[in-house]
Formats: C-alpha cells, sequence, structure tokens
C-alpha cells in the first residue's frame, strides 16, 4: 500500500532532494508545495500519512501551520525541517505534537530515510488503531488482538483454524504473552460462544479448593460447606472451561481432570450422583509441557490428552513490529481510563520502547504505559516517563556505574546513566552525532543535548 507525503518547502534543492529521496514508482507519492496556501489547498483536498514541512515560509510559520493541521485532523503526523534550527522552537515542535525536529542540509540521508520510514509506522498504527476502535464499537465485548508481525499473524491463522474445531487446544507461551486473550478468542470464535466461559488459575490455588471450584460440592460435605455449589464443570455445560498455569495442577488433580475428561461425567464433592458435563477444555502454560512429563511433573497420558492442538504465543521480543500499536492503543486506552492527555510519543521514546527487552512482555508495555500517562502532565512523553531502558542502555549503565542506580536520588541516577550510555554511544559511533543517531535511535537534534548535560565531548 502506498503512503501519500505532502512537502511544505520553498527551497528547490530540498524538493529536489525528496523527489530523488521518493522515486516515481515507489512506495511513496510524493506532494511538493512551496507556501503556506499552497500546503492549506493541498491538505484540504487530500489526506496525507505524513506532512513533512519548513519552518520558515514565504508567508508564514511552518510551527503555526502545523497547529491549523492538527485543528482538523487531530492524529496527523509531521516532520519539520529547518536550515534555522533553534532549541526553543524544537521544543515547542516537540510539544506541540511533531514526530521529529529535523535540521539541513541532511548530513545522513540514511538517516532521513529510518526517520520517514519511523514516521510512516506510526502513522499506520495511528489508523490501525482507530479501525480497531470502530471495530470494537460494533462487536462491544470480543476480545482485543492487537498485531502486525508475522509471527503473531501465523497463531492467529492458527487459532482460526482450531476454534470452530470442538477440540482442547494447548496454548503455550511466557508469562504475560497474552495467553487469555488467545483462550477467550477462540471460545468467541466457536460454536459454543454463547455458552458460558470460566477461567481458573491452577497456580494460584490449593488443591482443595481447585477441587471445589471444579467439581462443586454438596452442603456440609467439609467444614464450610454452608449450601450446595455448582463447580466448573457443573456450570460450564455447553461453554469452555479455560485451566491458566496447569503445570501447577497437583498429581491428584490431574488424575481427576484426565478422569473427567475421559468419561465426560464428575461427581460433586461429598456426593455419589455421576452428573454429565460437555464442555470444551483450553489449557494454558508459560512452561513447556513437555519437560514436566520428562522431568515427571506432569502426567503423560493427560499431556496427551489436551495437546491436541498445540498455539505458541511469542514473546514480545520476537515479534517487535508488534510494540508500536500496542503502545498507541494502551496510550489511548489509558488516556480515557485517566481523562488525561498524554502524548504523542516522541520519536526517542518510541525507539527505546522498541529495543527495550520486556522480559515481562505485553503485560509489562500495558504496566509502563500505563505509568507514563499517570506521570506525564499533558504532552509528549519523553523517554523519562516511561521508567525503562533499552537493553544496550542497561548494559552502558552496568559497565560505566559504580553506585547502583536505585541508591541514588533520581536526577543523580538519570545524568549517571546519560553520562555512561551517551559515551559509550559516542565511543561506538566514532566521535560522529548522524552515527550516534542512527545506533540510539536518538534524533540527531536532541543527540546535543543529552551530550551538553552528560558533558560528553564529540565532533559534528
Amino acid at each position: 500500500m502506498k503512503s501519500n507525503v505532502l512537502l511544505v518547502d520553498d527551497d528547490p534543492f530540498t524538493r529536489k532532494l525528496f523527489e530523488n529521496l521518493f522515486r516515481p514508482g515507489g512506495q511513496i507519492d510524493l506532494v511538493c508545495v512551496a507556501s503556506v496556501a499552497q500546503a492549506r489547498q493541498a491538505f484540504g483536498l487530500g489526506d496525507f500519512h505524513l506532512v513533512i514541512l519548513d519552518q520558515r515560509l514565504p508567508d508564514g510559520n511552518g510551527l503555526d501551520l502545523f497547529a491549523e493541521m492538527r485543528q482538523q485532523r487531530p492524529q496527523q503526523t509531521a516532520l519539520m525541517v529547518t536550515g534555522h534550527a533553534e532549541v526553543r522552537d524544537a521544543m515547542r515542535a516537540v510539544r506541540d505534537g511533531l514526530f521529529d525536529y529535523l535540521t539541513k542540509p541532511f548530513d545522513n540521508l540514511e538517516a532521513l530515510e529510518a526517520t520517514v520510514a519511523k514516521a510512516l509506522e506510526m502513522d499506520r498504527a495511528y489508523r490501525e488503531i482507530a479501525d480497531l476502535k470502530q471495530t470494537l464499537a460494533a462487536q462491544a465485548g470480543d476480545p482485543i488482538i492487537i498485531s502486525r508481525s508475522v509471527a503473531m499473524e501465523r497463531l492467529l491463522v492458527q487459532m482460526r483454524q482450531a476454534a470452530p474445531l470442538d477440540t482442547t487446544v494447548l496454548i503455550e507461551g511466557e508469562s504475560g504473552t497474552g495467553k487469555e486473550v488467545i483462550a477467550k478468542s477462540l471460545h468467541a470464535l466457536s460454536p459454543r460462544s454463547s455458552g458460558p466461559m470460566k477461567v481458573l488459575n491452577c497456580g494460584a490455588l490449593s488443591e482443595s479448593l481447585m477441587e471445589a471450584a471444579l467439581f462443586g460440592y454438596e452442603k456440609g460435605s467439609f467444614t464450610g460447606a454452608a449450601k450446595t455449589t455448582a463447580g466448573y464443570f457443573e456450570e460450564a455445560d455447553n461453554g469452555t472451561i479455560v485451566l491458566d498455569e496447569i503445570a501447577d495442577m497437583s498429581p491428584k488433580m490431574q488424575v481427576s481432570l484426565l478422569r473427567v475428561l475421559q468419561e465426560g461425567t464428575f461427581v460433586r464433592l461429598g456426593s455419589t450422583v455421576q452428573r454429565p458435563s460437555s464442555f470444551r477444555l483450553i489449557c494454558a502454560t508459560n512452561k513447556p509441557l513437555d519437560q514436566e512429563v520428562a522431568a515427571g511433573r506432569f502426567r503423560a497420558d493427560l499431556y496427551y490428552r489436551i495437546n491436541v492442538v498445540p498455539l505458541h504465543v511469542p514473546p514480545l521480543r520476537e515479534r517487535r513490529e508488534d510494540i508500536v500499536p500496542l503502545c498507541l492503543f494502551f496510550l489511548d486506552h489509558f488516556n480515557r481510563k485517566f481523562n488525561k492527555q498524554a502524548g504523542p510519543l516522541q520519536a526517542d521514546t518510541l525507539a527505546l520502547l522498541e529495543n527495550a527487552p520486556w522480559a515481562g512482555n505485553v503485560r509489562e508495555l500495558k504496566h509502563t504505559m500505563e505509568r507514563a500517562v499517570v506521570v506525564n502532565s499533558g504532552g509528549p512523553i519523553a523517554s523519562a516517563d516511561l521508567g525503562v531502558h533499552s537493553a544496550a542502555g542497561a548494559a552502558a549503565v552496568a559497565a560505566g556505574s559504580a553506585v547502583p542506580n536505585q541508591l541514588l536520588p533520581y536526577r543523580q541516577a538519570r545524568l549517571q546513566f546519560e553520562q555512561a550510555y551517551f559515551s559509550s554511544l559516542m565511543q561506538a559511533a566514532g566521535g560522529n552525532v548522524s552515527e550516534a543517531s542512527r545506533i540510539s535511535g536518538v534524533a540527531r537534534q536532541n543527540i546535543y543535548g543529552h551530550l551538553e548535560r552528560a558533558q560528553v565531548v564529540s565532533k559534528s
């Protein structure tokens, strides 16, 4: 799919540079105008995925023009380019929601292309979220799966194939990857979607409580059984039962579950009456069950019974294409939840998010965005709002810091991090700021401020 880009610049050399950069027949259709008046006309007639603005135009200021555009289209993505860079203007540009602020002449065309590509990716993510919100409004209550990566699309194809089939599914994946969302989607797309769905975390309950929750019990069957209570096997008849973290199920409960699956009946605690139940079983685990079987902690016969259709949810580090749309979705969600207007995400903030290790996967990313919205006073989200470091940044801190950051006041810890990180960064870049920008993902003009604060000597 082609992207439409509007370039507003009165400099013929700059227009020619972008025309050569976005060659005809490529993936970008470029519209060039030279004034604010022409830009207003073009913007009113077209839908542009990206606007590239010169700051000083013959009949106005690019920053003021961008403010007009945002009034018409609040999510419009734009870059500012100027040959007269000033820190005050750069700060205003970022505050007003510009994706990045670039200075002419462009020393590194590859870095320029990368910035444009990242801005277009941001626009695509905004549009995907907007489409998703419309879909959710039409299908309220359906589980939400946000993905763009090949790994997730492969999983979703497998899920959609398995959903209509009334068979057991085993979902494996690290904690926080979204296994329960996949389980809910399987139920929503199945013939049993009109029936109940019951979810039980096997790692959160003792054996006796799990037995009571699944089988139900008669009044007086044990101390505290004040009334007869139905269990999940009974309540989920013609529906779905999801057993999360099934690897933590006790050996006794494994035997009991296997018997129910084989016979299709169960007995309440304190009763002798066999009761039929027809339910679909979906199991989830963050431990490889084949290894648990080999270690003797999980029954092989139960494993073969539940491992009919295996689905593997990839960790977030293996589907980094999903990070931007997930961030935008959570940003919108928490802005509405807390009635705030945090955002947009700055270019260096996005780079940090995309390169963070995310050991806690999507759950950690969600909590990070929640924190960013909570601490943000309204306006662009900076890296400091996140409370995370990239893997490279963490390594730089470890190498360059003798005092643990958690023992220091915040400002001192942040300065120490910047000194360590940007010192290592400039060494890796051979002292070249453009190369440092390419490596770190931090915009070139923002590098100087970091270097000044960190007191790192560099070459331009």
